[in-house]
């Protein structure tokens, strides 16, 4: 929930530009609609969409973590000519996460089901005390201690203090369990991924011990690469180095 983030790789300039989703960091937060529509990832994928045109940018490579491979991997769906490869860091698409879920994925996810509750109950309680939440998750979700920094803890906090991130948030998670899904079902069978994907995950977290990523994935799109990486759910922050190294080898044109 903390990763609302996507890199947009820029093949010709050998740039890139990252962005946060719809109501994450500094972005605005749209006005929420009782059908949850202006938070569902189809909505969030064509303003990215429109965000790198209004840059110059008609196709691109991205990169999306957790809450931005989301938003990623429906961009190569809804926009294929665009998205010319894509990476996405410890996620399985929102449709097989629901599809299989059981106890662990209850109790282990239990954000999906908390945050998408009916508005006010989970934005009330998370502005009680923002710090025990994000604390809980950045601490529970690492197998790094000293991955996020004192400073880090600070930032994540102040925008938790903000009530319409946290409602945006909430939102997201709602149009998740509607919207979301009933796209992803949709779509299962009659329309794939058709540029190269990059699938990386801990080796230590829920995805591994739960799904078959690369399988999954494989029922999604044509090619299809990757594995695990030593670290937990935060592959940027806790092992830069390799992630770093496995994504600049899948986007290096050759």
């Amino acid at each position: 929930m903390f990763d609302g983030f996507e890199e947009f790789d820029l093949p010709t300039s050998g740039g890139s530009i990252r962005t946060d989703l719809r109501g994450f960091g500094d972005s605005r937060t749209p006005p929420s609609a009782p059908d949850h529509v202006p938070h569902s990832m189809r909505e969030i994928a064509g303003e990215q969409v429109e965000v790198m045109a209004a840059l110059g940018h008609e196709r691109f490579a991205v990169v999306g973590h957790d809450r931005g491979a989301r938003c990623a991997y429906r961009m190569a769906l809804d926009y294929p000519g665009i998205v010319i490869r894509l990476a996405v860091l410890d996620t399985v698409p929102t449709g097989d996460a629901f599809r299989r879920a059981d106890m662990d994925f209850s109790l282990g996810f239990w954000v999906w089901s908390f945050l998408a509750a009916p508005e006010p109950v989970p934005e009330r309680l998370i502005a009680h005390d923002p710090a025990v939440l994000v604390n809980h998750m950045l601490d529970s979700w690492s197998d790094a201690a000293d991955a996020f920094p004192a400073a880090v803890r600070a930032e994540y906090i102040k925008k938790f203090n903000d009530p319409d991130t946290i409602h945006a948030i909430c939102e997201e998670y709602r149009a998740a369990a509607t919207l979301d899904y009933q796209h992803d079902e949709a779509d299962r069978g009659h329309r794939r991924i058709s540029c190269p994907v990059l699938a990386l995950w801990s080796s230590t977290g829920a995805v591994a011990s739960w799904y078959q990523p690369l399988a999954i994935w494989t029922d999604w799109a044509d090619e299809v690469s990757g594995g695990p990486i030593q670290a937990g759910h935060f592959l940027p922050e806790e092992a830069p180095e390799e992630t770093t190294h496995r994504l600049l080898d899948f986007l290096t044109p050759r």
